[in-house]
């Protein structure tokens, strides 16, 4: 039984409610350092990505650990629940590897787009029409786009370690590890599942930490020249809003933000609901009280994740050892971000940590989100089909977009040609329409310039 009594009548117990939920500070302590040793990956994960598009790691590790402290204490204080934000896996991997390498934008512009995205949703959700959106489209994409996140992070995973390459002849082409940054990745990737396997408390940055340390003896890293132990903010405020329109045109810029616009919102509520139902604060539908309060922090974090340059932030799934651990309220939220804020000083220690180190929590990550793919019903073709053109499509294209328009234009058709147009949501017809415009855009180009 949860021992109440030291919170009962104290300040903390009136606001966050811990007598009622039936918890205490204790308790919420112990959860909110685990999550915190769970999700602390992201600090060197995020700058390892995001150093692919030209971003400077340590700069990167500072404003990752900045963001997601400050808004973990706001959704603490502000929602009240359980729930941590950090920089978000997968969007961060489409800002590096589709908008500054495939698509030529400014790292700044790709963070724009971020701002973009982020203030749209804070807007949908002032005026009450996320849920309206959510509901728009079918379940069935809602798990594939998360599917296909996944498998892009694991694709990335490989290459980022040096396990796969571009083929001659072939996609790719798997590299036996015989060069010591692959053998380091493969040692790495086995401490990691052995640790997970095992189901050892903050696996994942342990296994991260003791790869870097492996690195440095077996000469894949080295230390720099020169080190500072001061935090730097370098990436504060580096965002422009005009970059992708100038660079894609209206349309494809457009359409751009709209699909990053759609991972945020079905990250958020698949891991709000799983997480809250974990910690039996849903209520007999399965809905969230106060989802409003928790989406507004949510929204808000996308938007200022690109204005500090970082990425889109948002809730995220480990939270869920926190909650194992008891937690049932904002302040474990509130000790978690405390912890993140504490970890900024760790920040300079970013650049000593090689890709490799962090690949193998990449293609883990990777596989826990595909886990995603058993609520997917492959027997039911008007769903599965659209939902594998998604969930393969966003790896091979490295391409969030593409995989999240293919699968709902396949959706619409396969309807069309059903006869069920009447199933199709009013919202998934514009949608439809503007990725259908989206593909052909090369072609319509060449037929009104003829």
């Amino acid at each position: 039984m949860t021992d109440t009594r030291q919170s009962q009548g104290t300040g903390l117990d009136s606001f966050f409610k811990l007598t009622e939920r039936g918890t205490s500070v204790g308790t919420e302590v112990r959860a909110g350092v685990t999550t915190f040793l769970v999700m602390g990956y992201i600090i060197f994960v995020n700058p390892n990505i995001l150093s692919a598009a030209g971003l400077e790691p340590g700069a990167v590790a500072a404003g990752t650990a900045l963001v997601a402290g400050l808004l973990t204490i706001l959704m603490g204080v502000v929602a009240n629940y359980p729930i941590a934000m950090a920089a978000g896996l997968g969007i961060n991997a489409a800002v590096a590897f589709g908008l500054v390498l495939g698509s030529g934008l400014t790292p700044a512009g790709a963070m724009g787009v971020i701002v973009l995205e982020g203030l749209i949703v804070l807007a949908l959700v002032l005026v009450g029409l996320r849920e309206a959106i959510m509901k728009a489209v079918p379940i069935s994409q809602k798990r594939a786009i998360g599917v296909g996140i996944g498998l892009f992070i694991l694709f990335i995973g490989f290459e980022s370690g040096g396990l796969i390459d571009q083929g001659d002849g072939v996609i790719v082409t798997f590299l036996f590890p015989n060069t010591k940054p692959a053998l380091l990745t493969l040692i790495g990737l086995l401490i990691t599942v052995t640790l997970y396997a095992l189901k050892v408390r903050g696996a994942l940055i342990i296994s991260i930490l003791a790869t870097a340390v492996l690195g440095l003896i077996m000469g894949v890293t080295s230390f720099p020249e020169t080190f500072t132990a001061t935090p730097s903010f370098a990436t504060l405020g580096e965002f422009d809003l005009g970059n992708v329109f100038a660079q894609l045109g209206v349309l494809t810029a457009a359409l751009t933000i709209f699909s990053f616009m759609l991972t945020d919102f079905f990250d958020t509520i698949g891991t709000a609901t799983g997480v809250l139902e974990e910690a039996g604060l849903t209520d007999e539908k399965g809905e969230i009280p106060g989802v409003g309060r928790l989406l507004l922090v949510d929204s808000a974090g996308a938007a200022l994740g690109g204005v500090a340059g970082i990425s889109s932030n948002t809730s995220y799934i480990e939270s869920a050892a926190g909650v194992a651990e008891g937690g049932r309220t904002g302040l474990t939220s509130v000790v978690t971000g405390v912890l993140f804020l504490l970890a900024i000083f760790l920040s300079p220690l970013a650049g000593l940590i090689p890709a490799e180190a962090t690949a193998p929590v990449l293609i883990l990550v990777g596989f826990l989100m595909a886990g995603l793919i058993k609520g997917i019903d492959f027997d039911d073709f008007e769903e599965g089909f659209p939902a594998l053109l998604t969930i393969v499509l966003m790896p091979l294209t490295f391409s969030i977009t593409v995989g999240i328009g293919a699968g709902f234009v396949m959706y619409t058709i396969i309807k069309i040609i059903k006869g069920k147009m009447r199933e199709v949501h009013p919202l998934m017809w514009v949608i439809a329409i503007a990725f259908l415009i989206y593909f052909a855009q090369a072609y319509l180009g060449r037929v009104i310039t003829a």
